[in-house]
């Protein structure tokens, strides 16, 4: 199946194109059929940009969550000619902080930020600012990017997602939700926790229960949650991997769950969706935090223009269900869902 980039891609870059290039008189009559002649509907000659540098620093490990972003930064790079350096700091915000260092150090036409440990970054993306470097944050990062002096943020409103995830486990007849979190000091994660909490009818227990690097550890973690609490009939996962955890634990221990749901997708969490095994789970659609920061730093650093209005734009929420869980499996299996 042809990417979906393909088609509209090209347009958006000759856009870019003519827009970077319309002052430009001093092509001559013999190079422009020549540029006609090397152009093809899947492929745009790319006049501009190829000297810029952006870099993408996030909190990101080796999961699948963080290889769709990673796979929209590398889209869009390629669609509006630049070079991009992308750097996971494995959830430690003290080398994501060197990161952010390092892309200023090397003079950096942009750097494009996940913002999980603001109390630690937001002072070196200032600086960042300050150097003249335009900012984007992303993924985390929505309640801390105008003061960071960011152009925008792209992302996912984390309590208003967890509103409506709270919302469906009313309509599910659950009475006690346990809120499992993959990392401590994840402010986006606790919001997804605290936005559930707003909404539902009953009790949310927001817990730590390990990391996604190790999740027999974090299975046993939800289990020994589970066997402590026989009030819990929900379990809601702040991310993929260990919504998976909750569903072996339940299913371990013969706990019968009036729903579970999660955040994000994984193959083997739409299998289970469209199975009947989980209820839901919530899609930020990650890929264009990937792709619109490197594109929106590309028409600032080329064109001067600031998107968003001085408001977030947004990602998600969405919802994937057994409704809709096979046809966003097929965009799973090209890697951009």
């Amino acid at each position: 199946m042809k990417k979906l980039r393909n088609i509209v891609a090209p347009a958006l870059v000759a856009a870019l194109t003519l827009a970077a290039c319309g002052g430009d008189d001093t092509a001559t009559e013999a190079e422009e059929p020549a540029a006609e002649e090397t152009a093809t509907e899947d492929s745009v000659v790319v006049t501009q940009g190829s000297d810029l540098t952006f870099h993408m620093v996030t909190h990101s490990d080796d999961g699948p969550f963080w290889s769709v972003v990673k796979r929209g930064m590398d889209a869009a790079c390629e669609d509006v000619g630049v070079n991009c350096v992308w750097l996971g700091s494995n959830n430690d915000p003290g080398v994501q902080v060197q990161m952010i260092e390092q892309a200023i150090s090397e003079g950096s036409d942009g750097i494009a930020s996940a913002l999980a440990s603001p109390d630690q970054l937001v002072g070196p993306l200032q600086s960042a600012v300050a150097a003249g470097i335009p900012v984007v944050t992303l993924n985390s990062g929505l309640n801390n990017w105008q003061e960071i002096g960011a152009l925008t943020h792209v992302g996912q409103d984390e309590i208003i997602a967890g509103r409506e995830a709270g919302k469906r486990f009313n309509e599910l007849g659950a009475t006690k939700v346990l809120c499992g979190r993959q990392e401590e000091s994840n402010v986006a994660l606790e919001e997804r926790c605290d936005g559930v909490a707003e909404t539902f009818d009953g009790d949310v227990l927001s817990q730590f229960v390990g990391l996604d690097a190790d999740q027999t550890e974090q299975q046993n973690s939800i289990a020994a949650v589970l066997a402590a609490d026989p009030d819990i009939d929900a379990f809601m996962g702040a991310g993929p991997v260990i919504a998976m955890s909750g569903l072996a634990a339940a299913n371990d221990s013969g706990r019968e769950m009036k729903g579970i749901g999660g955040f994000d997708m994984t193959p083997e969490l739409l299998a289970a969706i469209d199975a009947g095994d989980i209820s839901f789970t919530v899609d930020q659609q990650q890929y264009l935090q990937g792709y619109l920061p490197i594109v929106l730093m590309y028409l600032n650093v080329t064109n001067a223009n600031v998107a968003g209005g001085g408001q977030p734009v947004l990602s998600g929420p969405g919802f994937v269900d057994t409704s809709n869980a096979a046809q966003v499996a097929e965009l799973v299996g090209a890697g951009t869902r």
